[in-house]
């Protein structure tokens, strides 16, 4: 079977998973589970399924990515094949999302998806290794073929979205069930994958760093990769506030006569699926525009990308807003490509092969670990404190604008901070020697 189709069909589901729940799961947590298991807090004297729990809910992925991805990067650079660990992690995450419905209290909750959340975050630098390597094993340049093959990760993101929303499982707990389905038939087939063998271990140790599998984190040496990782860090914040809150702000206009019998309040996820949509369109624009620009600029377009993002949502509305969400939709794909797929190609060329997967997962641990954890963290603390009103409707207005003067400091500061002089070449080959490695 031809390589690029293999890659495909793992790109596809490794995204469907994550977009059967992602997405929905606060619908499923706001209105479903209060009227499941009414729990009350006997101090607040108030339901127990809050914004701020929801908040930490979501922290779970960024919890899970301050260690995991970099350790299992470590452990697929040095013991086991990356593939086979890649199958491993999505057959226990089968288990635990299977289990998810079951559960009846927020802190189980957040137990059961943090656990999740420790099998599927790596997978998402794994998938990244095992692509990559395979491309070059066949000697095909990864910033002109991977981006094809990444754009049906969007396309399963797509249509898992479209499943759960036709199906009308965006409330319910069904939506665990599909990705749990999703995720095991992909944790067998990683076994047929290429092989992708570890490589430090083929080398001679010379350091007690390198015996411990930390040489990625020397990367940080350099002044242009440590701004590089924080500001991805602070991106990352962004992208857990679109995630943790941009269907449920469609669905709470449910609660407004004018708009509850609108479409797009029916089928939210369906509206938030544009999202994806422009992914797909964005991600194959991604080799030109690193090309063109650089790493700077296409990253300092993703920043402006994100204040567009929050500023439309801030203004938009089912009705006669509607554009205005649709627009922010559009514009998404190039906020979260440009930082995201873009970001992972450069750490590639900037990293000795022998650490490939532990540089991903370092930079999956500053994106969804550090700025998860941030972004869903304190989100979740200033929405209920300032933007929460006494009988538990929000602000959205408040809350986009918010997050818009966010990405907008951001941005400015990046432009002025992050210096990086672009050569077409440099980000067309990838290096031999590691760029920095300890002595």
């Amino acid at each position: 079977m031809n390589i690029k189709f293999r890659l495909i069909i793992m790109s596809f589901f490794q995204f469907f998973i994550w977009g059967s729940w992602l997405i929905t799961i606060g619908a499923y947590w706001f209105q479903t589970l209060p009227k499941l298991y009414p729990l009350i807090d006997p101090i607040t004297n108030s339901s127990e399924w809050t914004g701020s729990k929801f908040g930490a809910l979501f922290s779970t992925m960024g919890i899970a990515s301050l260690f995991m991805p970099a350790l299992l990067g470590i452990i697929a650079d040095r013991f086991i094949n990356a593939e086979k660990l890649y199958g491993i992690c999505h057959i226990l995450g089968a288990v635990t999302l299977f289990a998810l419905p079951m559960v009846k209290s927020p802190t189980t909750m957040f137990v059961v998806l943090l656990i999740n959340m420790c099998f599927y975050m790596p997978t998402l630098a794994l998938a990244i290794t095992v692509s990559y390597t395979a491309l070059k094993n066949k000697n095909k340049d990864i910033i002109t073929h991977y981006p094809p093959i990444r754009v049906f990760g969007t396309v399963g993101f797509i249509a898992a979205l479209w499943t759960v929303s036709l199906l009308h499982f965006e409330t319910s707990a069904n939506q665990f069930y599909v990705a749990s389905a999703a995720s095991l038939f992909l944790g067998l087939y990683a076994f047929t994958l290429p092989k992708c063998p570890p490589q430090l271990a083929l080398k001679q140790n010379k350091s007690v760093i390198d015996a411990l599998g930390l040489t990625s984190f020397f990367l940080f040496k350099d002044k242009k990769m440590a701004l590089f990782f924080i500001f991805a860090m602070l991106l990352g914040a962004a992208l857990q506030l679109t995630n943790a809150y941009g269907d449920t702000f469609i669905h709470d206009f449910a609660t407004v006569d004018k708009y509850k019998n609108l479409t797009a309040v029916k089928y939210p996820a369906i509206i938030m699926s544009i999202s994806q949509i422009s992914e797909t369109l964005f991600i194959l624009a991604i080799p030109f525009f690193l090309k063109k620009f650089g790493i700077k600029y296409v990253m300092f377009f993703s920043m402006v990308a994100w204040v567009l993002r929050f500023g439309l949502f801030a203004y938009g509305n089912p009705g006669d807003g509607l554009w205005m969400i649709i627009l922010s939709c559009i514009v998404y794909g190039m906020a979260f490509d440009f930082f995201n797929i873009s970001g992972s190609l450069f750490v590639e060329t900037q990293s000795d092969p022998a650490i490939r997967a532990s540089a991903q997962g370092l930079f999956m641990m500053m994106t969804n670990g550090f700025g998860a954890v941030i972004g869903s963290t304190v989100s979740g603390l200033v929405i209920q404190k300032y933007f929460t009103h006494t009988d538990n409707s929000k602000d959205w207005y408040g809350i986009w604008m918010a997050f818009a003067g966010y990405a907008l400091v951001i941005a400015v500061v990046f432009l002025l901070v992050f210096r990086h002089k672009h050569n077409p070449n440099d980000i067309t080959s990838i290096h031999v020697e590691p760029v920095l490695a300890a002595e």
